[in-house]
């Protein structure tokens, strides 16, 4: 399972900055106001040979009120799911009383903690540092989350001892594997109802596994041939609590089961409308590369005059993952959930396809003639060939005169060219640009006068 970090300190520390630049996002709301951060906040982030899962908590403060008593509360659960504790502190303010507090906090938890001196860029990392060593958790690490200085010496020191993360699977042998299917969502949407429904309900005792270190079971079945491995992470549970109002749910086994898996199965009820939760924990699928297949449940429930309705809503909240199919089910009386499946192996193939690297070329080539790469300081990007990089997800490295400058809205225009000529449903697509270097810069004198024809001829071209 992929180790958990939380990132804890007073207020207006930095948590949301070093969130962000863990896992490379700007998913956490920055301001240099205390209190910005409320609720909890998840995230994978990556320090090689580790991959894990960072949460980004409120400040802790003593005697806390209203809000204040919120955020510790969230805080403390955060505590409570990780493995490892990052404790912020301010490097330009100095050792707090209010540091004090959190210490003391962190130290009942037994938890391995790790002293992050953020602020300190710019200054003697001993000096910085110096006075909190009186915390007692031992070296504390300066770093600066705003300039992404230190953070590797950080991460190598709060990850220590833990064994390093395994590799995604290497998608040749994964094939002929059974493909893992997570289904996520929040508290009864319909998962176990939908798992029961999927490989009936009498497979459930003989493939429950209690007391896994996991918290999830896992279902095998085959379905035309084909072999699934279904994860319920809330648990699969017999006939009298299939149908209970609440489930235990926890964003951190989730992510865990989704990073584990090929495929995820992402549950709304289409009774309540489409939650930021709900966006928030989809968007988290396909930022780690999963394939994704959007469910909405409960669709007999709808009235029919307000099914267009609903379809707008979902399409409006989810629309950055217009990539995910979406099917409108009911799981407990099965309508919809054989073409679900459907999409299931498809967005499998989808996330496993090999792309010929002529193939790859020839299609950036046609985009380009339909619509050529913008001027970037007055020099025309030229995009050359392309390769596979890999799959789950599919990820296409283009090579080209300023490739790295390529603006985002010509990168999503090359996904598109590629997610529809490779047929790419269902997962996200990745696109890698790189930029080579002018093989003939510093020798002119060794150009040929046909080679010295076509720079210039490229030269004209792009200051037109």
């Amino acid at each position: 399972m992929l180790p958990v970090v939380a990132l804890v300190g007073r207020p207006n520390v930095g948590k949301s900055t070093l969130f962000n630049a863990l896992t490379g996002t700007r998913d956490a709301l920055v301001a240099d106001i205390p209190g910005v951060t409320r609720d909890r906040k998840y995230g994978f982030g990556e320090n090689v040979p580790h991959r894990f899962i960072v949460i980004d908590t409120g400040g802790i403060v003593e005697a806390p009120r209203g809000v204040s008593e919120r955020m510790a509360r969230q805080t403390v659960r955060a505590i409570e799911e990780a493995d490892r504790l990052v404790f912020l502190v301010d490097g330009q303010n100095g050792l707090d009383p209010a540091d004090r507090f959190v210490a003391d906090a962190l130290r009942r938890s037994g938890k391995p903690v790790t002293v992050a001196v953020n602020k300190s860029e710019d200054r003697d990392a001993g000096v910085v540092s110096a006075e909190f060593h009186a915390l007692g958790f031992g070296e504390p690490v300066a770093i600066s989350a705003a300039h992404r200085q230190g953070i590797d010496d950080l991460m190598d020191r709060t990850l220590d001892g833990l064994a390093p993360s395994a590799p995604d699977p290497d998608p040749e042998i994964d094939r002929g594997r059974a493909i893992r299917v997570c289904v996520i969502g929040r508290p009864n949407v319909g998962k176990s109802t939908l798992i029961n429904r999927l490989v009936g309900e009498e497979r459930l005792v003989t493939f429950d596994e209690p007391g896994t270190t996991r918290d999830a079971v896992e279902v095998p079945f085959e379905r035309d041939g084909a072999r699934y491995v279904l994860v319920d992470t809330a648990g699969v549970r017999r006939r009298a609590r299939v149908e209970e109002a609440l489930e235990k749910w926890s964003v951190v086994k989730t992510l865990q089961a989704v990073d584990d898996s090929h495929v995820v199965i992402g549950i709304v009820d289409a009774r309540g409308d489409v939650a930021e939760q709900d966006a928030t924990l989809f968007g988290l699928v396909a930022d780690r590369g999963r394939a994704l297949v959007i469910a909405v449940n409960k669709w007999d429930h709808v009235e029919p005059g307000r099914r267009e309705e609903v379809k707008d809503q979902v399409a409006l909240r989810l629309r950055f993952l217009d990539f995910a199919p979406v099917h409108f089910i009911s799981a407990l009386h099965g309508s919809g959930v054989g073409e679900l499946l459907g999409s299931v192996r498809a967005a499998f193939d989808a996330a496993m396809r090999d792309m010929p690297t002529p193939d790859l070329t020839h299609v950036l080539e046609a985009a380009i003639r339909q619509h050529q790469p913008p001027l970037v300081r007055g020099r025309r990007i030229r995009l050359r060939y392309a390769h596979q990089g890999g799959r789950n997800p599919p990820v296409i490295v283009v090579h080209g005169a300023q490739a790295e400058r390529t603006p985002e809205d010509y990168r999503r225009y090359l996904v598109n060219c590629y997610r529809e000529a490779f047929r790419l449903a269902g997962t996200p697509v990745r696109v890698d640009f790189r930029s080579e270097e002018n093989p003939f810069a510093g020798r002119r004198d060794k150009l040929t006068p046909r080679q010295r024809r076509t720079r210039d001829r490229d030269r004209r071209r792009g200051r037109r």
